[in-house]
């Protein structure tokens, strides 16, 4: 079977090409990619290329399928899967597997399995490590948001804090206490925000602080004050770089208490600071945000590690119990991770998008792989649609949603986009 797809072969080199899919295996499993939406680190991969942790050595000669947020629908299983698994099954995916203790992962190290090919072969080991995972739903970018959203989840389920008196450590973070997301407007800020407010373990008091007013605004629309204090959360917003003094302004919130979990979730010095600065007893940071320099690093008040008990964690993605939590959620409305995304495009979009994402503004960059269309901000679809009918009714249908992606306009846009 032929695929179109986008496969990497060294820094900065990623290409749109059609080539042969190998006949499956009795263990192995054939599949049809429906989305994929495109996460930073697969820029920091392109970027990298065959000094990425997880993209092979011999990717010149053998180039893998980028993208690891994807969903889509199983096409024809192996012999020693179906007990398990059956054509018309909807699926999601864990990418990291963790398989024989090694840091492979789809989107990443496989030469036939990516979120950015129309259709793929899914090796044994996906299933062997339960990363296949079944997705009952026909809207197919709430499974491709399922892996960043478990990745949220993953970092308040990381977050610990200590009991003197026992020694241990409790895990996730405090409920009812004091959290604060840093930098934290953007498309991850924004599903930790989602997350916070409809979890079973919330805090009572939510600050988000970001430089952008713009951010902040759009964050403050979609989750607001007001849904916040339904679920018994004190939300705030705070644009730090407003501020004569940051750190006594963010204290003054929490009554000079300070945090009991801070969450960084942008690689910036200052950042994390600030964050380690506005810790309360025992209080935990979450670095969150992944930096591309190796030798990052940041200041951390050892006078506090020793006598409050500070301490700092960090995670690089969910486990699939996160993921399996992320897709139940969703499923049942109580997560909608659909502020995130700012942008959607056809397979022939991904090669510009992924080396150049960090370029990009907005949030997450949705990407349907049956069809053929450039990147589109939300924003400018109105704008667009003066001159184009596809666009024209998808600005319709995002405008009566609040501005944002949607069921209905996905299945619009599959079924009316031209194909590639």
């Amino acid at each position: 079977m032929k695929t179109k797809a986008v496969r990497i072969y060294g820094q900065n080199d990623i290409r749109f090409e059609e080539f042969e899919l190998p006949e499956m295996k009795d263990d192995e499993i054939l599949a049809k990619v429906i989305s994929d939406s495109v996460c930073m680190s697969t820029h920091k991969a392109a970027l990298q290329g065959a000094a990425h942790a997880r993209v092979p050595n011999d990717i010149a000669e053998h180039p893998t399928i980028i993208g690891h947020e994807f969903c889509g629908e199983i096409l024809a299983v192996g012999k020693k899967w179906q007990h398990k698994f059956k054509p018309g099954d909807g699926f999601a995916v864990q990418p990291a597997l963790g398989w024989q203790g090694k840091l492979d992962a789809l989107g990443y190290s496989y030469r036939f399995v990516g979120g950015n090919s129309q259709y793929v072969i899914i090796p044994n080991e996906v299933m062997e490590c339960n990363c296949l995972l079944p997705y009952d739903n026909d809207t197919y970018f709430y499974g491709s948001l399922a892996e960043p959203v478990s990745c949220v989840i993953a970092s308040y389920h990381t977050n610990y804090h200590t009991n003197n008196t026992t020694h241990l450590h409790k895990m996730g973070i405090v409920e009812g206490g004091n959290t604060i997301l840093m930098a934290a407007a953007g498309p991850m800020g924004l599903g930790a925000i989602d997350y916070a407010i409809h979890c079973d373990r919330k805090p009572g008091l939510l600050v988000v602080t970001d430089i952008d007013n713009d951010r902040l605004a759009r964050a403050a629309s979609i989750m607001t004050v007001e849904e916040a204090e339904k679920n018994g959360v004190k939300l705030v917003y705070v644009n730090t770089s407003k501020l004569e003094n940051a750190k006594d302004y963010l204290m003054e919130l929490t009554g000079g208490k300070g945090y009991d979990d801070a969450f960084v979730y942008a690689p910036v010095k200052p950042v994390i600071e600030l964050a380690d600065s506005v810790l309360g007893f025992d209080g935990c940071l979450n670095f969150f945000a992944g930096p591309t320099d190796k030798q990052f690093s940041a200041m951390f008040n050892f006078y506090h590690v020793h006598y409050s008990f500070t301490h700092i964690c960090g995670n690089t993605g969910g486990n699939t119990e996160d993921m399996l939590e992320a897709i139940e959620m969703m499923n049942d409305g109580r997560l909608n991770p659909t502020a995130m995304i700012t942008h959607v495009g056809g397979l022939d979009a991904v090669v510009d998008t992924v080396i150049n994402l960090d370029k990009i503004p907005g949030g997450k960059k949705l990407i349907y792989n049956f069809i053929s269309m450039p990147l589109v901000a939300l924003s400018d679809l109105a704008e667009l649609g003066k001159d184009n009918e596809l666009y024209r009714e998808l600005a319709k249908i995002v405008d009566k949603n609040n501005g944002m992606w949607c069921a209905e306009a996905e299945k619009y846009l599959l079924a009316n986009a031209k194909p590639i």
